[in-house]
């Protein structure tokens, strides 16, 4: 089914929902951003002072913490969880360059 087909109010309803999640995507993208340079300041500190990229106890009790917000939004915890885990891979890899960087002197891939 073309455009045209739909009903023009159901077709006027869709692109409505559509255009609110174009902007939610906006604003996970620019979140995300602002996140991954909290966590780049977090490996430089880390690289720094010879600590370990990663940090199991806090990434358990961030999952944790995130799961009990995903099932107060009505979200499905281990869906979060998911994201979640993806985005700390993430950093963690982030976190090593930034380490491995910091050690052959480096820094500007550390960026």
């Amino acid at each position: 089914m073309t455009d045209s087909e739909i009903d023009p109010a159901v077709y006027a309803e869709l692109t409505r929902l559509r255009d609110s999640i174009d902007n939610i995507d906006a604003a996970v993208v620019h979140m995300l951003a602002e996140r991954f340079k909290c966590t780049q300041q977090v490996g430089r500190l880390k690289a720094e002072h010879n600590l370990p990229p990663a940090d199991p106890a806090r990434e358990a009790r961030q999952i944790a913490r995130l799961r009990g917000l995903a099932e107060s939004a009505k979200l499905d915890p281990a869906f979060a969880e998911k994201l979640l885990n993806f985005i700390i891979a993430e950093v963690i890899r982030h976190h090593e360059r930034i380490a491995e960087d910091t050690q052959t002197g480096d820094e500007r891939r550390g960026e």
